[in-house]
């Protein structure tokens, strides 16, 4: 289980980091974990799952 931080996740989604944040709170993409007062990570696993399924979501509208 490997955590990486939000440049990792802009990087691996093509996201900026304020559309990460509106889908963390429209309920539409993984939570970040609390690593320490002023510091969060995400769980690479889960945010290789979004990608699936957004993959995935693409591929039945064909």
């Amino acid at each position: 289980m490997k955590v990486i931080r939000l440049n990792q996740v802009i990087n691996s989604t093509g996201l900026g980091r304020s559309s990460i944040y509106k889908y963390i709170a429209d309920g539409k993409f993984p939570i970040p974990l609390q690593l320490s007062e002023r510091c969060v990570g995400w769980l690479e696993s889960e945010i290789q799952q979004w990608i699936q399924t957004r993959i995935e979501a693409r591929d039945l509208k064909k």
